[in-house]
């Protein structure tokens, strides 16, 4: 049997500078069942709706959330109008906050401002569509609880494709190589998050569906890379915290573009989605440096010192 390819639904937000082959939705069918991977904020719904319809999509089985982040889940109840027999699976972590979203929808004015305006207000789940299961009936799915990027983040394997969400980050198509960062927002604790991906890893992946973005065809090799950036960002965090409070992002932004090759090649995208990815980058430093100035002053001189090297390779 030939693997079965996702399709991605890119749910571009035009009044948003940057927002463009970022926010995706992904449609999964194979003889067993029909469903969708986060599903976008509430603005985009009516374009999901059409591109759901011009696929011949009459019913879904299963919305699968990797995390409640507004611009991953925000449509997911506007979308049940459409779809009512489809079963949302979420971490249990993020169920109460979708069956009544108020606070959630407050959280993200607050931190992203005009952002969260343009993505629209969450609408409610009811809470008999809402549910977790490690494993679904009439599906070949498995669902695995990995926190770091979210404290309610999950991924879903299906034979060899991994829906990874934010696991390992971001990544972005460029002309050479490989472009990838960490998505870190506070509250990061870089333990959990390395366990997640280790998780991940030990189920060896060979295909993988990136939320921010794309599928891509060597899972496990971007899974290498995503582990060993969020160590070498937090050992560069770390070697900053002796700068002045107001220039330590712009010299972590510095030290990286010495000591990572693969968040080097920013300078490879294009002028809107570069300035996207900038202020995406302050969230990642943020979460990163509230960790770093948890530890101890010997932890964080054990992490400046710290050899953390790649097999080159592994970096093509």
């Amino acid at each position: 049997m030939h693997p079965v390819n996702p399709l991605c639904i890119d749910l571009d937000q035009p009044s948003l500078t940057g927002f463009r082959s970022f926010i995706s939705s992904w449609l999964y069918r194979d003889t067993r069942t029909t469903l969708l991977v986060d599903p976008g904020p509430a603005s985009t719904i009516p374009y999901l709706l059409e591109a759901l319809q011009s696929f011949g999509v009459e019913r879904l089985d299963f919305i699968l959330l990797t995390h409640i982040h507004i611009d991953h889940a925000g449509g997911t109840g506007r979308l049940l109008t459409a779809y009512p027999e489809a079963q949302v699976i979420c971490h249990p972590d993020g169920i109460a906050h979708l069956v009544d979203p108020a606070k959630l929808w407050q959280g993200s004015l607050k931190v992203l401002g005009k952002t969260a305006e343009a993505y629209g207000e969450i609408v409610p789940i009811p809470l008999n569509r809402i549910s977790f299961a490690n494993e679904f009936s009439r599906s070949a799915v498995r669902a695995f609880r990995t926190p770091g990027h979210a404290p309610h983040h999950c991924c879903y394997l299906i034979d060899d494709l991994l829906f990874a969400g934010e696991v390992a980050g971001v990544r972005g198509d460029v002309a050479s190589g490989i472009y990838m960062r960490p998505a870190t927002p506070p509250r990061f604790l870089l333990e959990v998050a390395l366990n997640s991906i280790d998780n991940m890893l030990q189920l060896q992946p060979r295909r993988m569906v990136f939320a921010h973005h794309g599928l891509v065809n060597d899972a496990m090799k971007h899974l290498q890379i995503g582990r060993w950036q969020l160590q070498l960002w937090v050992q560069g965090v770390a070697s900053v915290l002796d700068k002045k409070e107001s220039t330590r992002e712009n010299a972590f932004f510095d030290w990286l573009l010495t000591h990572d090759p693969v968040f080097q090649r920013i300078d490879q995208l294009s002028g809107d989605l570069l300035d996207r990815e900038r202020i995406f980058f302050g969230n990642t430093f943020r979460g990163m440096l509230d960790y770093v100035q948890s530890l101890s002053v010997a932890a964080r001189k054990e992490l400046q010192t710290a050899d953390l090297t790649i097999p080159a390779d592994v970096l093509k």
